[in-house]
């Protein structure tokens, strides 16, 4: 345990008002309290997740405000609260998003993203890594190999952990099977269709963004298609000449995900992971779902041994980070805006230091 220094402050990001803009700020440094660790912040990835959180969009438990955002976090474990002997001082670590028991049924079955007691997000109901340092349950600091970028490993903690499970927990992606991505040039998307070719899926992969698009071929897609080309035309006439076996939706509209189950083989899946946007009934024909012998399924969050593995396929190179843009504290507003705007490649990173 590292002696706490009186009177030690941090710069941060503090978000005040669902909607409102991101203060830089200087706080007291977090002392980490029982089973808690306190780690120096090396980067903190920014994506969608984030800014839905800050405008308020993400269900969470307690909505706490004032809150400082970011939950993939990659830096450098600092000081140990009591009763905590690992991670140890100085271990490089990546954050997991989702505050659980570790105890109830699920916890301890490794599906921890379905807590019977949940807490909240890192982030949005606990302070995250918008800032110098960051406290977290040691439960959620995993170690990083000493070889991997800490800023590139921000994509792991979601952008990669969430692929992982999606692809080989949830769906089972195989050898041989195709696999539609939609929102395929985002944060998320891009990793999806790395992890879907690495299971051996040919994938085909929708975006909005013909300059974003045209990047995917270097990421595993086979076939790349523009949502605002094709969204009038049937899976057929887009030029899909037989249906995929998993469908991955990333972008939570009425239209996408009944373009996602139309373009479904038999026997298909459609797996449907947002949850910012509110459907009252997905778009799926009874008759369809009967007839084709359709799954259509939800997508959590990631558990906490598949981060393991999705930080294991990074370290042997076979899944590469995509961050494409940092910045510093200063510079998160008009990273945000970038994203926002659709212009963003991948995920960025914020560099606390």
């Amino acid at each position: 345990m590292s002696a706490e220094t009186p009177g030690a402050t941090m710069r941060a990001l503090v978000l005040r008002a669902f909607g409102g803009p991101l203060y830089l700020e200087q706080l007291p440094r977090p002392a980490p309290g029982p089973g808690e660790v306190r780690i120096r912040v090396a980067a903190c990835g920014l994506g969608l997740t984030v800014d839905h959180a800050m405008a308020g969009r993400l269900p969470s438990p307690t909505r706490k405000l004032p809150v400082i955002p970011g939950h993939e976090v990659a830096g450098v474990v600092e000081a140990l609260g009591p009763g905590v002997t690992e991670p140890a001082v100085g271990q490089r670590v990546i954050t997991s998003f989702y505050l659980t028991c570790g105890s109830c049924r699920f916890c301890r079955a490794g599906r921890e993203p379905l807590c019977e007691r949940f807490r909240g997000y890192l982030g949005a109901d606990a302070d995250g890594g918008y800032a110098e340092y960051v406290v977290v349950p040691a439960a959620n600091a995993l170690p990083l190999p000493d070889a991997l970028d800490l800023v590139a490993a921000t994509a792991i903690p979601d952008a990669i952990g969430t692929p992982f499970h999606v692809c080989h927990t949830r769906a089972g992606v195989r050898p041989g099977q195709r696999v539609l991505v939609t929102g395929a040039a985002g944060g998320v998307g891009v990793h999806m269709v790395q992890m879907a070719r690495a299971c051996g899926a040919e994938v085909i992969a929708l975006d909005v963004d013909d300059a974003r698009l045209a990047r995917l071929p270097d990421y595993g897609a086979s076939t790349v298609l523009s949502w605002p080309r094709v969204a009038g035309l049937s899976p057929q006439q887009a030029g899909l000449d037989r249906g995929v076996d998993v469908a991955i939706d990333l972008v939570g509209q009425a239209a996408v995900l009944a373009w996602c189950f139309a373009a479904l083989d038999r026997g298909g899946t459609l797996v449907s992971l947002t949850t910012h946007t509110r459907l009252e009934a997905l778009p799926v024909p009874s008759h369809l779902l009967v007839n084709k012998e359709a799954t259509v399924m939800g997508s959590r969050y990631v558990a906490r041994w598949e981060l393991l593995r999705a930080i294991e396929l990074v370290a042997r190179g076979v899944i590469r980070p995509v961050v494409s843009e940092t910045c510093d504290l200063a510079g998160a507003a008009a990273l945000f805006e970038r994203l926002r705007a659709g212009q963003l490649f991948g995920r960025g990173a914020v560099l606390p230091a």
